[in-house]
């Protein structure tokens, strides 16, 4: 018996690839641009946290805790999004998601109030969380059969304006007033255009595509098999992503506290390791494609323990060496470890996309008020110390079955 978890009856609107069009590269590059302008802006929070803990006069934990609200509300809704729009396609979704991360951006350049801050950091939150599901199911729509690429490019373009953020962040608002955060507006209002044109296609694209009753095929497990599958790719990205919270949310810190390095210094190798995550992100998926998206998790999360062990007994040239080849292995997993779900469960394309990436968000959040908890009692080093044996989870990989066999 096939998987007997459910299946929507217009499963093939969602799964069934544009084969007889190939890739669609103009709404792929759309969609992969706008998920720059989205993680650019959300980049744009930690980058200044030095500066806002100065000026709000913050702890680590109140540092954590903006890190969590955003994480919450960009993770929270995102399955539920996804589930809904999986049976009940919005495509004006998309552009109207920006606007909730427009109206965050503006009020975080005038907030004068810890709460205010975090309500700030909410409504970007929540655009954030509007915007992944559909935008990771037109990604597949215009992907051709090309799932692992179509989803690289896609995350590659959210990796990407991660990398950018701080830099765009330096030159802009650290060390400048608080009002300069309103230039990122300009990104929202970019995305916003792009999005409102992707939209049009997506919905034309419902129209035309064939729409075929029934289930939508997939690997031979039972439900029982499926669900652990499941549970081991949600472990697998609880270790990368409580790492890589580690580094996004306090790696600034780390090294103002280790090597006494400006705030402004702190900006370039925070770059250089989210530059090596979006690298990292490009080729993971089409090698997925390639060699089976099993391989590529095994070698991306279990490959990168070494590294990540080495890392806090590094001086200032081994950290930034280390941190770029961190960057680029444990971030090759994650477009493979959506296809891989997405196999598991076809039909529930949007619900898959928003519990995985709803998952990476809340993980994010929560290890990061935790983490922040532990700096303020133990040191930023010790974060540190701890977090460098997450990646020895990626052992759990030889459980997952060979879904490319089973198809």
């Amino acid at each position: 018996m096939n998987t007997v978890l459910p299946r929507t009856v217009n499963a093939a609107v969602h799964t069934a690839p544009t084969q007889a069009q190939g890739t669609v590269m103009r709404i792929l590059g759309a969609v992969a641009f706008v998920h720059l302008l989205n993680d650019l802006i959300q980049a744009l929070l930690p980058s200044i946290y030095p500066m806002l803990k100065e000026q709000f006069s913050l702890s680590f934990t109140e540092v954590g805790l903006i890190t969590l609200t955003f994480q919450c509300t960009a993770s929270m809704l995102q399955p539920w999004i996804g589930l809904y729009t999986d049976r009940r396609p919005i495509p004006f979704l998309l552009p109207a998601a920006m606007c909730f991360t427009l109206a965050g951006i503006l009020m975080l350049s005038v907030v004068s109030t810890f709460p205010a801050l975090l309500a700030a950091s909410a409504l970007i939150g929540i655009g954030s969380s509007a915007f992944h599901p559909e935008a990771s199911r037109v990604a597949r729509m215009a992907s051709g059969g090309r799932f692992g690429f179509a989803q690289s490019l896609f995350q590659v373009g959210g990796n990407t304006g991660s990398a950018l953020g701080p830099l765009l962040a330096a030159g802009i608002v650290v060390g400048r007033a608080q009002g300069n955060i309103a230039w990122f507006s300009l990104f929202a209002l970019v995305a916003i255009a792009v999005l409102y044109r992707v939209s049009h296609w997506y919905k034309e694209h419902l129209r035309t595509v064939t729409r075929k009753a029934g289930t939508a095929s997939g690997p031979k497990l039972s439900r029982k098999q499926v669900l652990g599958a499941l549970g081991v790719l949600a472990l697998l990205v609880f270790s990368k992503y409580i790492y890589m919270s580690s580094l996004t949310s306090y790696y600034t810190f780390y090294l103002i506290e280790k090597f006494a390095l400006p705030v402004a210094s702190t900006q370039l190798y925070l770059f250089l390791f989210l530059a090596a995550v979006a690298a990292g992100t490009f080729l993971g998926g089409p090698i997925g494609d390639r060699i089976g998206r099993k391989r590529v998790i095994w070698i991306s999360i279990l490959g990168a323990a070494p590294f990540t062990l080495a890392l806090p007994y590094a001086n200032l040239f081994w950290c930034a060496v280390l941190t770029v080849i961190i960057g680029f292995v444990i971030s090759s997993a994650f477009s493979a470890i959506v296809v891989f779900a997405q196999e598991l469960v076809p039909g529930n394309v949007g619900m898959i996309s928003g519990i995985f990436f709803g998952l990476m968000f809340g993980i994010s959040g929560i290890s990061a008020a935790a983490m922040g908890k532990v700096a303020d009692a133990a040191g930023i080093g010790y974060v540190f110390q701890i977090c460098s044996f997450l990646p020895l989870l990626g052992i759990l990989t030889i459980l997952l079955p060979d879904v490319e066999a089973e198809a």
